[in-house]
């Protein structure tokens, strides 16, 4: 058999069989955040959209609730007093900015559950003072972007096995 022949008869594609995650509720996003019409996750500009349109109130509280934060945690991390977050109706959509948090929250507790296996072990070192915060916890890190992209790097190096 020629060279030629070998390899133009194995022209199939053998792929693994592997787990797609379709859009819906097995979307482990969309379970955090509960009452959100789901939509493609194809690309960030999904996000983007989810972000402009904002979130209900009953959204943000059911996240809160899902990923163990109090009302003041989450008050402080989205930069909103918790007497005014307090004051929204349960229905009331919440304004881009507050939204925006939201959905970041869920983002990295959804990212965060991929990488320790359990939504309670990711909690428990959420909670955790760490030396690689500089003795905070990453959580007390969420009230800012850059603390954000913190936790997120440090999650890529748990995953790939790079300890401080």
């Amino acid at each position: 058999m020629s060279y030629e022949e070998e390899h133009t008869e194995g022209n199939m594609l053998n792929e693994p069989m592997g787990v797609y995650l379709t859009q819906g509720s097995s979307n482990p996003f969309y379970a955090l955040l509960s009452g959100v019409r789901p939509i493609s996750l194809s690309s960030d500009f999904n996000i983007v959209q989810l972000t402009r349109e904002g979130l209900p109130k009953r959204v943000l509280l059911g996240l809160a609730k899902k990923i163990s934060l109090t009302m003041q945690q989450l008050a402080n991390i989205m930069h909103i007093s918790e007497r005014t977050l307090q004051r929204y109706d349960d229905d009331a959509i919440i304004k881009t900015e507050y939204a925006e948090k939201a959905i970041e929250l869920a983002r990295l507790y959804t990212r965060g559950e991929e990488v320790f296996g359990t939504m309670d072990k990711f909690k428990t070192w959420m909670g955790t003072q760490s030396l690689v915060f500089n003795g905070e916890s990453p959580l007390s890190l969420l009230d800012t972007s850059a603390g954000f992209n913190m936790v997120f790097t440090e999650l890529g190096r748990i995953e790939h096995g790079i300890f401080a």
